[in-house]
């Protein structure tokens, strides 16, 4: 049940937004001069001390005005941000980074990270596609002598992974050509989830029809496939240093738990901050982030997805003091772009 009066949510949403734009406490004698408000300071003081009792403000000193509590911004977020269209300018720099003729999908994710720090002014974080939703367009084998060898494969995303292999010794070379050969006639379409499947179900019988040591083929292209399918995503990181020039984050003990996280950031952890969800936005208020270090921050965060699985995912972190509407258009609006890129990328449509 909702328990806030339309008086107290007007108060409250702007109340909100003026702490976003000034990183200052606001007070009953500022909000009276609202041109929506007809409404006296001691009303407004008293309905500031309403919302106080309920939890949605806090009050940093005495004599100082209220600002936002984490349940008062997680209403906002929920029932009062005004929904806007990203302003032209956003727009036209979005736009540029998905026309870029962009061979490597990972180059693309690392620019959205980058260009989304700096349109915001907070940190990014991207998690680049998980590699096991990605398809074979290319396999590779470079002998290095003796029983190394580099086998280089190459997705359909442009994405490259090179393993070290163990190859069977004494191998002729021309049973090398001819193993890959026969791997990318048949594996080439095929999603590196269902590799090592594939290989069993499929590729072995005809390698023992093929080539006379197809077991120890089996041998290379097993050791591939073990170390691939669940191999890393790529992470990117952007304007960590932006951080530093928040308000909040002006004492140097209080940031040092987010630059630690961000500039540490692995897959792994990548995930749990910026989780593969379902489609929409997703915001973390404070100590709704599952990540102890992001517990004075908010991240909104949003999935990109193919043939609606979700294969990787963008967020920005800053303070709990965000422009939540801004910041949310602009990770919907690129969260959809990157659904288009990859929709065709991977699936040729």
């Amino acid at each position: 049940m909702d328990v806030l009066t339309p008086r107290q949510k007007l108060i409250l949403a702007a109340i909100v937004e003026d702490y976003i734009r000034s990183a200052e406490p606001v007070g009953s004698r500022t909000l009276s001069k609202h041109q929506d408000f007809q409404l006296s300071p001691a009303t407004i003081r008293n309905e500031m001390a309403d919302l106080e009792e309920l939890g949605y403000l806090d009050q940093p000193h005495t004599s100082a005005g209220r600002v936002p509590s984490q349940k008062g911004y997680r209403y906002y977020v929920d029932h009062l941000a005004t929904r806007k269209d990203i302003d032209q300018a956003t727009l036209r720099v979005l736009r540029d980074v998905f026309q870029q003729r962009m061979n490597e999908v990972e180059r693309v994710i690392q620019q959205t990270a980058t260009v989304l720090s700096q349109l915001t002014q907070y940190a990014s974080i991207a998690l680049g596609p998980m590699i096991h939703q990605q398809h074979i367009r290319h396999i590779q084998l470079v002998p290095l002598g003796g029983c190394s060898a580099v086998a280089i494969l190459v997705t359909d995303t442009g994405h490259v992974e090179n393993r070290h292999v163990t190859l069977p010794e004494d191998i002729p070379p021309g049973e090398v050509v001819r193993m890959v050969n026969l791997l990318n006639a048949k594996l080439v379409g095929t999603s590196l989830a269902h590799l090592r499947s594939h290989l069993y179900q499929e590729i072995a019988t005809e390698m023992a029809h093929t080539l006379e040591r197809y077991e120890d083929a089996i041998s290379v292209l097993d050791q591939l496939s073990e170390t691939v399918v669940n191999g890393p995503a790529q992470v990117y990181v952007g304007g960590v240093t932006n951080m530093l020039g928040q308000p909040e984050f002006r004492d140097v003990e209080k940031v040092r738990p987010v630059l630690e996280l961000l500039e540490s950031a692995d897959w792994r952890r990548a995930l749990d901050v910026v989780p593969l969800t379902g489609p929409g936005v997703q915001v973390r208020i404070g100590q709704e982030n599952p990540v102890e270090n992001l517990q004075d921050c908010t991240v909104v965060s949003a999935t990109y997805m193919v043939a609606g699985v979700p294969v990787g995912s963008i967020g920005v972190i800053g303070p709990t003091r965000m422009n939540y509407a801004r910041v949310m258009r602009i990770l919907e609006y690129t969260a959809g772009a990157l659904t288009r890129l990859m929709t065709e990328r991977l699936t040729g449509s």
